[in-house]
């Protein structure tokens, strides 16, 4: 890899990647050559015809192998600080593994002024540039880092199914329709919040997953219809234990893999919600103290969420999470129906300067209590087991007290990463209003398959 050259001055070797610059001097010909791992500058002299010849008619993404000398530059040209700064490959020979088509942008620049719709279109060749590149790297370290110490906790990451039930959650759900049971639908998961219940319930007592999502929402700049959560759910836990677990995880990224990066206040502050809001006028607060330092981290915890806010119908609603636990001072109000709007919850969320990057709550394990939510929603007995009957007879089944917690983490990374959205974070991204342009997806599909569905689509709407 071009990265290890730097050990090598002296050595004949064979290098292949991507041409980043190339520079003809007429009786010199430089390139610069790029793989996953670095760059390395390399000069083709005038006594290597052959290599020359080849190279006159190279271009900026052509794939090359490259065999020459590595050398130490002179004292005066060494680049301090940069990878490969101090040596250069003298080319001797020069092999054409591929060509490539002019690109529709450059490249060997940071795209982020490039627009952005080429270049999700293109996202092959914008992924090629260092700061994307540098980005993905970041995402893959943080997930390992989680994955590692939960792991030395006693954690163990289980997969949930993709293909799942409707279920009113909040946002709308991506619905699929199924061959073998014609007029009846899967639906893609919003987050695995039930499934990671049922483990409990199975005794499976410390979980976690990294979790692809889909909800179906309005669209909005910073919206993904699919998106990574880090899922965590723990037995005979209280809401401390899970605050403080994920408080001590987060110091860790950001102690380890951003080292230059600086906490504003550990322990995090924490406010409760009617704080937040009396202060801040917003339940997500950027408590920096400096905030045009990029690398200041203001993180915070909000606690104490009303459990219900009224729909625009004069009905009730949960605010984040119907299968949440109420404050053990306000389950009699539950259990009664009564004092709805002062019913507090067992939510938290974890707040980094200014944006929502987890939430989770200790969960409502005794399936009468979580019959009442359902009620107070206005939901009758019939909807309530054809939507929720699968979850109360498995916390009638003996279920432990459990709490969790879910983080987005592609906005984590776009905060650590400085990058202004989460589609920076991510590998193929879609556009703020949910089209892949690289893909051309949403798309029609043929006749014959929404035949084999029972589906049939009206006026092309």
């Amino acid at each position: 890899m071009i990265k290890d050259l730097g050990g090598r001055v002296g050595e004949e070797v064979l290098v292949k990647g991507w041409v980043d610059v190339r520079r003809d001097q007429g009786k010199m010909i430089f390139l610069d050559l790029r793989d996953a791992s670095g760059k390395v500058q390399g000069v083709i002299l005038p006594g290597q015809a052959e290599a020359l010849e080849v190279a006159k008619e190279v271009r900026p993404e052509w794939v090359l192998a490259i065999t020459g000398q590595v050398n130490q530059r002179p004292e005066k040209n060494i680049k301090a600080g940069v990878l490969n700064g101090e040596i250069e490959l003298e080319i001797k020979q020069v092999v054409v593994l591929n060509q490539a088509a002019t690109p529709p942008f450059e490249i060997n620049e940071d795209t982020s002024k490039v627009n952005e719709e080429a270049r999700l279109k293109y996202r092959y060749l914008d992924l090629r540039t260092e700061r994307m590149a540098r980005n993905l790297r970041a995402r893959y370290n943080i997930i390992k880092l989680i994955r590692d110490e939960l792991a030395s906790q006693d954690f163990i990451e289980i997969e949930t199914p993709i293909l799942t039930k409707s279920t009113p959650e909040g946002a709308r759900d991506y619905v699929v329709p199924s061959r073998l049971y014609p007029g009846k639908f899967y639906a893609l998961p919003q987050s695995p919040q039930q499934y990671k219940q049922l483990l409990m319930v199975a005794g499976v007592d410390k979980y976690f997953q990294i979790a692809r999502c889909f909800r179906d929402e309005d669209t909005r700049g910073d919206r993904q219809p699919e998106f990574t959560q880090l899922d965590l759910e723990v037995s005979f836990v209280e809401r401390e234990d899970i605050m403080q677990l994920n408080e001590k995880l987060l110091i860790k990224i950001v102690e380890e893999l951003y080292p230059h990066k600086k906490i504003q206040a550990k322990p995090f502050p924490r406010l409760t919600y009617r704080e937040a809001i009396d202060k801040y006028g917003t339940d997500r607060p950027d408590l920096r103290e400096d905030k045009n330092d990029p690398d200041l981290l203001a993180f915070c915890w909000v606690t104490d969420f009303p459990f219900f806010e009224k729909t625009d119908e004069g009905g009730w609603t949960f605010t984040h999470n119907p299968f949440s636990r109420a404050l053990p001072e306000h389950e009699k109000w539950l259990e009664n129906k009564e004092k709805i709007s002062e019913i507090i919850t067992t939510q938290y969320d974890v707040v980094l300067n200014g944006f929502e990057i987890g939430g989770g709550s200790i969960r409502n394990h005794q399936p009468e209590l979580l019959s009442k939510v359902f009620e107070i929603m206005g939901f009758s007995q019939k909807r309530i087991e054809t939507n929720f009957g699968h979850m109360l007879r498995a916390l009638a089944s003996g279920a432990p007290p459990h709490g969790g917690i879910a983080w987005g983490l592609d906005r984590l990374i776009a905060l650590l990463q400085n990058e202004p959205n989460i589609r920076e974070v991510i590998a193929f991204a879609k556009t703020g209003e949910g089209r892949d342009p690289m893909m051309d997806a949403p798309a029609e599909i043929e006749a014959k398959q929404l035949k084999e569905l029972g589906l049939e689509v009206k006026d092309g709407k």
